[in-house]
């Protein structure tokens, strides 16, 4: 089922979200109706505040896309994060153009670290600890910030922000087309 996503502005973004236990009920039917939402709406990351819970759950995603058919192949590689928890951030930084499914139409260049150590649950309640580099290491980052109450315009000058300020405030009054369904900041 897909969900609808909540746009900037909504008070949920703002909040640390809670960790979850093994009792969480229908935990693999919302982990693969996050994914069908994510996929839908072409993302490749989507954090549960996002679909409005207040739970520490990330699904990542990627999916080749190709430009002359302009459509994405199948799934090459999928991540689901239980209470996902950054442990250690790699010395390296550099600039990426990041968007947002909760902050449409924005794509601005954001400094993160290039490797992160993330310890976390699978669906399965299988503990990992993975060394992400390249894009999975971005995305984890994104996504994580989405369970702290954070979201990427935060790490933007304030330059910046004030230059996005009409945009940000257009998504808040919901007047931004989407090809998937929002939730409109109450």
């Amino acid at each position: 089922m897909i969900l609808p996503i909540v746009g900037y502005g909504a008070p949920i973004l703002r909040k640390v979200a809670q960790p979850i236990d093994q009792s969480y009920p229908n935990l693999k039917e919302l982990v693969a109706n996050m994914y069908e939402t994510m996929y839908a709406a072409d993302g490749v990351g989507l954090a549960a505040p996002q679909v409005d819970l207040p739970i520490r759950l990330v699904v990542i995603g990627f999916r080749p896309y190709d430009e002359k058919t302009d459509s994405y192949g199948e799934v090459t590689e999928q991540h689901t994060l239980v209470n996902p928890e950054i442990v250690a951030f790699g010395e390296k930084k550099d600039y990426y153009n990041e968007g947002c499914l909760s902050v449409p139409d924005i794509h601005e260049d954001v400094l993160r670290p290039t490797t992160v150590r993330v310890h976390y649950w699978d669906e399965d309640w299988v503990e990992h600890t993975d060394d992400a580099t390249g894009l999975y290491a971005r995305v984890v980052q994104h996504e994580v910030d989405h369970l702290d109450g954070k979201v990427f315009t935060d790490r933007l000058s304030n330059l910046r922000r004030t230059m996005l300020r009409r945009k940000l405030n257009d998504i808040v009054a919901g007047k931004v087309h989407t090809k998937y369904r929002m939730k409109r900041a109450k």
